[in-house]
């Protein structure tokens, strides 16, 4: 039987286990994303609320109500605080983005269509597309969103705020194109800074004008640098352009007392030194097995950074329940003593996770000590 634990949500003692400055008394949650089919299907069946479609939400009215079943998701889920996203959206100007493919989406709970990015070549591929660019205006970003949530919120709970891709992905994904980047790092690096600095300058910049929001308690930022075996580039590529920006948003949180963390995907071992002492994030998401389960990070690096998630993707969509109950247990074992861990999954809750098995994830860290 699965019962959903009262919801408590305690921002302050969360602030201070991911600074691991407490022992939390209960297994902390923590979670990068979860999936609107995810929310839609919590909202319809277990909270009792009318749900609304993001897409069709055009009015002020209608776009509060899909804050609020947000809210409300996150709260009866049982987390400390909600993490909301509104970007720049660079994707809106840029020539390749019909060229984005896509393919039915064979979820448990589809959306219809998946896609994913063409990574050959971007908007940008010479000075003259720079200078042509329709660059996102930092006066054209409204953070009513976020203040409304604010101002919603149930008693306890936070915010983390996040406003784009990273720097590293909008260059890849959007901007340049993996490819294209690949060939200008060599054949036109001044261009690479230049974009880099105009990209980290933006999300900098709207990071800036979030500060003072109520209950705001850090930033999530999002840069897959790596793959299964290696980071993306050369780590001295994303030394140069990529880390500085994350080390300037790091000192923004810090020196206006939030937290910085950091999600990125792949094998970044030849970086995380630098992302550590440098960057100086407060805590690190995204992991899978195949690369360095949760457990073993936590040994090699959670004496001094927080280690949040790590129930691998792949194992909640294929374990049987009493197998992945096994398993998650295992990892509170492990990561657990000494603090600075929150239960969460290696990357997001997505529409292809079964949700019995997500819930059941939950429930081993309610029961948990």
């Amino acid at each position: 039987m699965i019962t959903l634990r009262k919801p408590q949500p305690d921002r302050a003692e969360f602030k201070k286990v991911i600074l691991k400055q407490k022992i939390s008394s209960r297994v902390p949650l923590f979670e990068l994303h979860i999936d609107r089919e995810i929310i839609k299907y919590f909202t319809e069946n277990l909270f009792g609320g009318k749900w609304v479609e993001p897409a069709e939400a055009k009015d002020r009215e209608t776009q509060e109500k899909v804050l609020e079943n947000n809210i409300r998701c996150w709260h009866r889920l049982g987390y400390d605080y909600l993490r909301l996203t509104a970007d720049f959206r660079f994707s809106a100007s840029l020539s390749f983005a019909s060229k984005n493919r896509s393919t039915d989406d064979t979820a448990g709970l589809s959306r219809g269509t998946r896609k994913w990015v063409e990574e050959e070549k971007g908007a940008i591929t010479s000075w003259e597309d720079f200078e042509k660019f329709s660059w996102p205006r930092l006066e054209d970003f409204n953070l009513w969103p976020f203040e409304f949530t604010a101002k919603n919120l149930p008693e306890g709970m936070g915010i983390f705020a996040t406003f784009s891709q990273g720097i590293f992905e909008v260059l890849t994904n959007e901007l340049f194109g993996l490819e294209t980047l690949g060939y200008l790092i060599h054949d036109n690096p001044e261009l690479i800074e230049a974009v880099t600095n105009r990209v980290g300058g933006l999300i900098y910049a709207c990071y800036q004008k979030a500060l003072g929001l109520d209950n705001l308690i850090g930033f999530v930022q999002g840069d897959d640098m790596g793959f299964k075996t290696a980071t993306l580039v050369s780590p001295n590529v994303l030394k140069k352009y990529i880390l500085p920006w994350h080390k300037k948003l790091a000192r923004l949180a810090h020196e206006n007392n939030l937290l910085y963390v950091l999600h990125s995907c792949g094998n970044l071992e030849t970086i995380m030194e630098d992302i550590i002492t440098d960057v100086k994030i407060d805590a690190k998401h995204s992991f899978e097995d195949t690369i360095v389960p949760v457990a073993e990070f936590k040994r090699r690096y959670g004496d001094r950074i927080a280690v949040l998630g790590g129930v691998d993707v792949n194992k909640l969509c294929i374990l049987n329940e009493a197998d992945l109950r096994d398993y998650v247990r295992k990892i509170l074992d492990e990561c657990m003593p000494g603090g600075g861990y929150a239960l969460g999954t290696g990357n997001s809750v997505t529409n292809y996770i079964p949700v019995e098995n997500y819930l059941a994830m939950l429930d081993e860290g309610a029961k948990w000590g």
